[in-house]
């Protein structure tokens, strides 16, 4: 029976022709000897057809029985009557591909074949003319590139490496608008000191210094334009006042106009802040919404930026999640064994900064629980849904409620003073209902727990104790 080699090189397919099996017989050591003699292996392998890629996607999906494989395999191998057994067999490579070809042929994967193959990669260039060493190389380096491109070309409106740099620039925006806006106050107040009093806002003081520029020409005809700008019509009369009666030096024309120009730049660096804040939501949406639907698009984009890719993300389990971005403190904390962090970047999220202190930690670790099952979804989920990000809020929601109500609902067990009717005071123990739990509610009059009982001596009285005032 012949035997055909399929053979996948970086430029196309081969299809060989392997006959006189029987001399050198099918002796895995005997082939292994041979198919380094050119020789002898070339009587024994002949190439049948070469068919080169017609596209870049076929050559980059390999192990796969594409239609192109499939139309070269049926016009080159013999033809099958209907109803009786082909009479060749193929020889593959890859199993994955005989399970696919199985249905036109019988194939075969095993270290004979692998033999085989392995001599005509060897001497393949030999086989076809005018081939030389040089275009294989040049085929193979084509494929890496092509293959590499196939693997990061995905869909472009989920690319999670705009939302890694536009939570950068976010930052960085925040630091340096913070920066120019102090400079900016620092600037115009030689010339109103006033001003910083009574308008709070950095973004409304660089409007406010951008319109008013020379306090001396500040009239009651600007103050519709002051109004608008302020909103508010009593803190416009006072800019106007409080420009009468500065104490502020005068400024040169030339440094008007660059304090101007510069408050106007810290105004265009607030409104693209907005809009970049705005492309952040939208991305965050398409990439991972519900991560941002549970957690909110700034922290969720912080925790992706801070593992390098939602799939790193959804790689981490709870734990590791919970305390990302306290990494110094977790490994403090092992140096000298104290308490490791609860928290990491979740810390930020809104639901634990609302939660008190006792129940910050429990929150901190439900909610690191659902960050990555929402992560998941988002990463290996095609179609874009918030449904799962909205239920988890629902549920952590009504964990919350129920913390609160138990830690608001708290039996504490307290002291009271009372008098005995011979006149002599005694301490009962009572039952106090919190309505609101603090450590140092004293409900209904009731004091808070005494200090131990001593007796003459200086000793502890009857009921022993640990010494901690807790008993």
């Amino acid at each position: 029976m012949a035997l055909y080699l399929l053979y996948e090189l970086a430029s196309g397919y081969a299809l060989l022709l392997a006959h006189g099996i029987d001399e050198i017989s099918q002796n895995t050591e005997a082939v292994r000897n041979s198919v380094t003699d050119l020789n002898r292996f070339g009587k024994v392998v002949k190439l049948v057809a070469f068919t080169p890629f017609e596209s870049i996607s076929t050559n980059a999906t390999p192990c796969h029985m594409t239609d192109e494989l499939r139309n070269f395999l049926e016009l080159t191998l013999p033809k099958i009557k209907d109803g009786k057994k082909p009479k060749f067999n193929l020889g593959v490579a890859e199993p994955k591909i005989g399970s696919h070809v199985f249905e036109v042929t019988k194939t075969h994967s095993n270290e004979f074949v692998l033999e085989l193959i392995r001599g005509v990669l060897l001497h393949f260039d030999r086989f076809i003319e005018n081939l030389k060493p040089c275009d294989l190389e040049k085929a193979q380096l084509g494929l890496g590139h092509s293959y590499s491109r196939a693997k990061v070309k995905f869909n472009v409106n989920r690319v999670d490496n705009m939302v890694i740099q536009a939570i950068f620039l976010l930052d960085t925006l925040d630091k340096d608008i913070n920066s120019f806006s102090m400079r900016v106050r620092e600037w115009y107040s030689w010339h109103s000191p006033e001003l910083v009093k009574i308008v709070n806002d950095s973004y409304l003081y660089a409007k406010v210094s951008k319109f008013v520029e020379n306090k001396s020409e500040l009239f009651e005809d600007k103050l519709p334009g002051l109004i608008d700008i302020v909103g508010d019509e009593d803190k416009a009369k006072e800019i106007v006042e409080a420009a009468k009666a500065s104490m502020g030096q005068d400024l040169s024309p030339i440094d008007l106009i660059n304090v101007k120009k510069f408050a106007q730049r810290v105004m265009d660096l607030s409104e693209y802040r907005k809009k970049l804040y705005e492309y952040l939501v939208t991305k965050m949406n398409d990439i991972a919404p519900n991560l941002a639907a549970l957690i909110g698009e700034v922290v969720g984009a912080r925790l992706i930026s801070h593992t390098g890719s939602l799939t790193n993300l959804a790689k981490c389990p709870s734990s590791t999640l919970q305390i990302l971005g306290a990494e110094k403190a977790l490994f403090r904390a092992l140096k000298t064994r104290g308490n490791t962090p609860k928290y990491g970047l979740i810390f930020h999220s809104s639901f634990i900064g609302r939660a008190s202190a006792r129940n910050k930690g429990r929150m901190a670790r439900y909610l690191a629980n659902k960050c990555p099952i929402a992560s998941r979804i988002g990463c290996f989920l095609d179609k874009n849904t918030t449904a799962f990000g909205e239920k988890f809020r629902e549920q952590f929601l009504m964990l919350a409620s129920v913390r609160n109500e138990k830690m608001n609902n708290v039996v504490l067990t307290l002291w009271k003073n009372t008098t005995r009717a011979d006149g002599r005071e005694q301490r009962i123990e009572v039952s106090a209902t919190c309505c609101t739990f603090s450590p140092f509610a004293t409900p209904g009059g009731v004091s808070s727990p005494p200090p131990p009982v001593t007796n003459g001596n200086g000793g502890r009285g009857n009921g022993g104790g640990n010494g901690s005032g807790d008993d």
